[in-house]
C-alpha cells in the first residue's frame, strides 16, 4: 500500500490531468517546470569550464576544483532516493518551490564564495535543493497533459534537457572570460525567481497527494546513505592529494564508507518502508540497466570534465573558446532526438543501446589520438557523433530497466536509478582526475629515460634553445630558461598522453556495456512505463 502510494508521486494516475491543470494551459504548466530543470541541468555542465579560472581565484589545485563538480554530485544524489516522501509529506507543489529556493539561493553563495570551503559547501546544499528538481518536474508533466500527447511533452522535456548541456559549456566560458566565474553561478538566480513566479501561478496539486498515506520516515536508511555517500566524496576528493590508503585517515573513512553501504543495503533489503526499496533489483532488467546507468555515468562525466581540460591546460583555450569546441556533443544530441523518438517505439532497445554504446566507444576511442598539435576543429566531427550516439542511450536503457516492472514499483526505482547515474559520475570525475595525475608522472619518468639527459638528442635539442634564448638573457645566462623550456614540454606531452590513456580507458568501458546490454531481456517497443527516466 506504502509502495504504491509513494510510486504515485512519479506516475501519475491517467485521469489525474484535468485535477492537476484547472484550467490552465498545459504548455504553461510545461514551461514552468522547465525552466526548473534546464536551471539544474545547466548548472551540472555550466561549471565545467570554469574549473581552472575557480581553483586559480581560490587559491586552489586542479585536482581540488574538481570537488566543486562531485560536492554537487552526490548531495543531489542523496536526495534523490527521498523526494518521493517529501513530495507527498509536505505537498508536491510546496516541495518543489523550497527546492528552488534552496537551489536559487545557495547559487548565489557559491557565486560569492570568498574560499574553497565555503564554495563546496555551498555546491553540496546547491546539490541537495536540485536533486528533486528533474523527477518531480516529470511527474507534473506527465499529470498536466492527456495520454494522448503525453508523448509530445516528454519529447519537449527530453529536448530542453539535451539543451542545457549545450549551453552549459559555452555560457559558462563566455561568462567566465567575459566576467567573472562567479556569474557562472549568479545566472540561475533570475531563472530562479522566474520558475518560483511561475510555479506558484500556474501548478497545483492533485487530489491524490493532499489525500496519500505517508509513511514514517526512514531515518535508519537516510542517516546511513547519508553516511556512505558522504564518506565516498571524501575519499574520492582527497585520495589522489593524500596518497590514497598511504593515509590512515583514509582507510578509517573507507571502514565507515564500506560498513554504513553494507547496512544500508541490508537495511533496505530487509525491512518494508525503506527510503529504497532494493527487491526491486530482483529483476534482471532493472539491475542490468542500474549497472550500465552507472557505468554511463563514469564514461559521461568523465568525458565532459577531462576534454575542456584538455583545451585549456594544454593547448591555452581560453574557458569559452573550450566551450565552443565541446558544445557540438549536445548539438549532436539534439539531431539524434527525433531520430530516437520515432526509432524506440518501432525497435529493441537492445539494438539502440547497442549502436549507442559502440558509437560513444569509437569516438572516444578516436579522442585517444590527441595530439598538442590538433586544431579547434580537428574534433568537431567526433564530437558532434559522440553527442548523436548518446541520444540512443538516454531513452532505451530507461526502456528496457523499466519494462518489465510492475507500475507501482516505478517511483522507487526511479531514485535507485538516478542515485546510480549521480554516484558513477562522481567515481567518473575523481578516476579521470587520478589517472590524469598518475599516468602523466609514469609518461615523464618514460619520455626521461628514453631521453636521457647525457643523450645526443637532448643536448641537442638543450644547444638549439639555448642559442634560441641568447638574445634574450645573454650567451652566459641562456642555459637556465632552456632548460626550464624543455622541462615544460616535456611536461606536457607526458600529460598529452596521460589525456591520451584516460579517453582509451573510456572506450574500453564503452565496449564492454555492449556486452552487457545483451544480457537484458527483450522488451516490447514503445511499452516502456511513463515514469522512467
Amino acid at each position: 500500500m506504502h509502495r504504491k502510494t509513494m510510486a504515485s508521486a512519479a506516475t501519475a494516475p491517467p485521469d489525474q490531468s484535468a485535477s492537476v491543470t484547472q484550467g490552465v494551459n498545459p504548455w504553461l504548466i510545461a514551461a514552468s517546470v522547465m525552466l526548473a530543470t534546464f536551471m539544474e541541468v545547466l548548472d551540472t555542465a555550466i561549471a565545467s569550464v570554469a574549473l581552472p579560472y575557480i581553483a586559480g581565484s581560490l587559491s586552489a589545485s586542479n585536482d581540488e576544483a574538481t570537488w566543486v563538480l562531485t560536492s554537487y554530485l552526490v548531495a543531489n544524489a542523496i536526495v534523490l532516493p527521498a523526494s518521493n516522501w517529501f513530495s507527498l509529506k509536505f505537498g508536491r507543489k510546496r516541495f518543489l518551490l523550497t527546492c528552488i529556493v534552496i537551489f536559487t539561493v545557495a547559487s548565489f553563495a557559491c557565486g560569492a564564495a570568498p574560499t574553497l570551503g565555503i564554495m563546496l559547501l555551498a555546491r553540496v546544499v546547491q546539490g541537495a535543493g536540485g536533486g528533486a528538481l528533474q523527477p518531480l518536474s516529470q511527474a507534473i508533466l506527465l499529470e498536466s497533459f492527456p495520454p494522448a500527447k503525453r508523448g509530445a511533452a516528454m519529447a519537449v522535456f527530453a529536448f530542453g534537457v539535451v539543451v542545457a548541456p549545450v549551453l552549459g559549456p559555452t555560457l559558462g566560458g563566455w561568462l567566465t572570460d567575459t566576467y567573472s566565474w562567479r556569474y557562472a553561478f549568479y545566472i540561475n538566480i533570475p531563472i530562479g525567481i522566474l520558475a518560483i513566479l511561475m510555479i506558484t501561478r500556474f501548478i497545483k496539486d492533485p487530489p491524490y497527494i493532499s489525500k496519500a498515506r505517508v509513511p514514517a520516515f526512514d531515518r535508519y536508511g537516510f542517516a546511513a546513505l547519508v553516511v556512505w555517500t558522504g564518506c565516498l566524496q571524501v575519499v574520492l576528493d582527497k585520495g589522489q592529494e593524500d596518497d590514497w590508503f598511504g593515509a590512515i585517515w583514509i582507510r578509517w573513512a573507507v571502514l565507515f564508507l564500506v560498513t554504513s553501504f553494507v547496512y544500508f543495503c541490508w537495511h533496505c533489503w530487509r525491512d518494508k518502508d525503506t527510503i529504497v526499496d532494493l527487491k526491486v533489483l530482483k529483476d534482471r532488467n532493472f539491475l542490468l540497466g542500474c549497472i550500465l546507468i552507472f557505468m554511463f555515468g563514469i564514461g559521461i562525466y568523465s568525458t565532459v570534465t577531462v576534454l575542456p581540460l584538455f583545451y585549456q591546460e594544454l593547448l591555452g583555450y581560453t574557458a569559452f573558446t573550450a566551450g565552443l569546441v565541446v558544445a557540438p556533443r549536445g548539438i549532436g544530441a539534439v539531431m539524434g532526438m527525433p531520430v530516437i523518438g520515432y526509432l524506440s517505439n518501432k525497435m529493441d532497445p537492445r539494438y539502440l543501446l547497442t549502436f549507442g554504446f559502440f558509437t560513444f566507444g569509437l569516438t572516444t576511442l578516436y579522442f585517444g589520438n590527441v595530439t598538442l598539435d590538433i586544431s579547434p576543429t580537428t574534433l568537431l566531427l567526433p564530437i558532434l557523433i559522440t553527442g548523436f550516439g548518446l541520444s540512443f542511450i538516454f531513452v532505451p536503457i530507461s526502456t528496457a530497466a523499466y519494462g518489465t516492472l510492475q507500475q507501482e514499483q516505478i517511483g522507487n526505482a526511479s531514485g535507485l536509478f538516478n542515485l546510480m547515474r549521480n554516484v558513477g559520475g562522481s567515481i567518473g570525475i575523481s578516476i579521470a582526475s587520478t589517472l590524469l595525475t598518475r599516468r602523466s608522472a609514469v609518461h615523464q619518468n618514460e619520455i626521461i629515460n628514453s631521453v636521457p639527459r647525457t643523450g645526443q638528442q637532448f643536448q641537442n635539442a638543450l644547444g638549439s634553445m639555448t642559442q634560441a634564448l641568447t638574445g634574450s638573457f645573454g650567451t652566459s645566462n641562456a642555459a637556465n630558461p632552456a632548460q626550464a623550456q624543455l622541462y615544460q614540454q616535456l611536461q606536457r606531452q607526458a600529460s598529452a598522453w596521460a589525456f591520451v590513456d584516460v579517453f582509451r580507458w573510456l572506450s574500453l568501458l564503452c565496449f564492454f556495456c555492449v556486452g552487457i546490454v545483451w544480457f537484458f531481456k527483450k522488451v516490447k517497443p514503445g511499452k516502456a512505463p511513463e515514469g522512467a527516466h
